[in-house]
């Protein structure tokens, strides 16, 4: 079930990139990232008082950890959506283990495995790939956003991973997250100047936030009772529906440059994840 909440969360998640790439069309980043976060709040507070939950939490500090963060990449991923092709926008959010893996070479004096520095290169000679080939002059604001989501959503991730070991329910998590995204966007949408919806655009906006919040859940149920590599590794669905939505919605088909810079980018998230291997006599008993 784990494996399977991921999957429905990369497919929500993609339902949310195309809203987001229509609503692109009519408002500003701060306007679809405050419905993104007032809708998703709304529903969590609802679901809350169903299950009789309450929303007080005593890890406050992984809360403002994980929704700063959270606000900040998702301010850079929608922007990147409004400007570059969906499934090329999505890629780039998810670098975010090849961002991990340098932090805590540079921050934290960790050595880098020979297998891991080699996914580290592999993964930005597919960044290379995939934006120098495809890419116009007036996109590459939208690439250097693209990869600031995923360097910023890396300390998320870790953020929602934490709350789940601590025991957080995934409705308290999203909705944390989701309060402290629509203030972030409210302060941008009244800096840009807000605009009244019309009856579609309302529609397109709150199926940002329904679609969001709902792959959220999904993502965090998965994060908290599943393996976290092969939850990790699953997200990278994402990048598959995002493509075919691209395709049936702007006609992006992606040349095979941009699919084999896709593969590489992938190839690497996934092989710095994976656990150095230890003797066996080196393992700690388990309880």
């Amino acid at each position: 079930m784990p494996s399977l909440w991921m999957l429905l969360s990369c497919l929500l998640f993609a339902a949310m990139g195309v809203c987001v790439k229509f609503g692109a069309e009519t408002f500003s980043t701060g306007e679809i990232v405050f419905y993104r976060g007032f809708v998703s709040m709304l529903m969590m507070i609802g679901l809350a008082r169903l299950q009789g939950l309450s929303l007080r939490t005593p890890h406050w500090r992984m809360h403002v950890s994980r929704s700063v963060s959270g606000s900040v990449a998702l301010s850079c991923y929608f922007f990147a959506i409004g400007i570059l092709p969906l499934a090329t926008a999505v890629t780039l959010n998810y670098t975010s283990p090849i961002f991990v893996a340098l932090l805590l070479a540079a921050v934290f004096g960790e050595r880098l495995r020979p297998s891991a520095l080699i996914a580290v290169l592999t993964g930005f000679a597919g960044v290379v790939l995939l934006l120098r080939p495809t890419l116009s002059a007036d996109q590459w604001l939208g690439a250097l956003a693209g990869l600031g989501s995923g360097a910023v959503a890396s300390i998320a991730y870790v953020s929602v991973r934490e709350l789940g070991r601590a025991g957080e329910p995934e409705v308290r998590t999203v909705f944390w997250f989701s309060l402290v995204t629509s203030v972030f966007g409210l302060v941008g949408a009244l800096h840009a100047g807000p605009h009244v919806p019309a009856a579609d655009e309302f529609l397109t906006l709150l199926g940002v936030g329904v679609f969001g919040g709902l792959a959220q859940l999904a993502m965090t149920r998965s994060y908290r009772y599943g393996r976290t590599l092969v939850s990790a590794n699953l997200s990278y669905a994402t990048v598959v529906f995002a493509s075919l939505f691209g395709a049936l919605f702007w006609n992006e088909i992606m040349p095979w440059s941009s699919w084999v810079a896709v593969a590489l980018i992938v190839a690497s998230a996934i092989l710095i994840s994976l656990p150095a291997r230890k003797p066996r006599l080196a393992q700690a008993p388990r309880d």
